[in-house]
């Protein structure tokens, strides 16, 4: 049988592929709680610091869910619970990594597909990639969390454009509204990746996982900050160990080694 969710660790760089290409990587039930479980044992790896998530099979990061299974998944009340809820482990897992998440995006990133990549910290695509959200063409209801994490990003009129439209963009519209970091050819995108994915896991990982505990609490409550918690962060990092490892480098000026400690 094949395996749906491939995922290794690359020294410091994990690695979480969607893996079902003659469906453009759609994702069925078990796809999205083997993808948790993947995920999670990356995230418990103690030497990784960044995560790439792709689509195997070069056209597709993620074409949403596989419809071909909504009548055995999705048909009754109880079984869209069971789905929405596995959907949303999967994405709260992601949202909470302590890692730098990169999703490397590869033609259609469509519906649960755009919904993991928003997820991300950093999303990086080719120039043939498509973002979508058809729900208006499904019937589908898109919850208040989904319709915040894509406001937040990209803002409220583009949101609507790309619900009540329910077209494709393409990777210049998507970089327009600031939806992806940057558009990267097809040939150099992995590569270009990598070097990302690199740059980053040679970096303080107590530093990292600051901004992105301060940026997740900015973008979940702005009119209700815990300020508390967002200082323990910053305070987390001036009393490291790698804190003084970076003066250190600095001063004997040679390229630090942090150990996250």
């Amino acid at each position: 049988m094949d395996t749906k969710i491939l995922s290794r660790a690359d020294g410091a760089v994990g690695h979480l592929t969607f893996n079902n290409p003659q469906r453009h990587n759609a994702v069925s039930l078990e796809m999205w709680l083997d993808a948790t479980a993947a995920l999670e044992s990356l995230v418990h790896e103690p030497e990784v610091r960044v995560i790439i998530l792709t689509g195997a099979g070069g056209k597709s990061f993620v074409s949403g869910a596989d419809i071909s299974k909504f009548e055995s998944e999705r048909a009754t009340a109880d079984g869209v619970s069971t789905y929405n809820t596995a959907v949303e482990r999967f994405s709260q897992t992601l949202l909470d990594c302590p890692q730098a998440t990169i999703a490397m995006i590869r033609g259609y990133c469509i519906g649960g597909g755009l919904g993991i990549a928003v997820c991300c910290d950093l999303r990086i695509a080719n120039e043939h990639s498509r973002f979508a959200i058809p729900a208006a063409k499904l019937g589908l209801g898109y919850g208040l969390e989904n319709l915040r994490r894509l406001s937040t990003l990209i803002g409220p009129q583009f949101v609507a454009e790309m619900l009540f439209t329910a077209r494709q963009f393409d990777a210049v519209e998507a970089a327009h509204m600031r939806l992806i970091n940057r558009v990267i050819p097809d040939a150099e995108i992995e590569a270009r990746t990598d070097e990302l994915a690199s740059t980053i896991a040679a970096n303080a990982p107590l530093t990292i996982r600051a901004v992105k505990g301060i940026l997740r609490e900015i973008t979940r409550n702005p009119l209700a900050l815990d300020l508390a918690k967002c200082e323990s962060l910053v305070q987390a990092c001036f009393a490291s160990e790698d804190y003084r490892e970076g003066r250190r480098a600095f001063v004997e000026k040679r390229k630090p080694v942090f150990s996250g400690k």
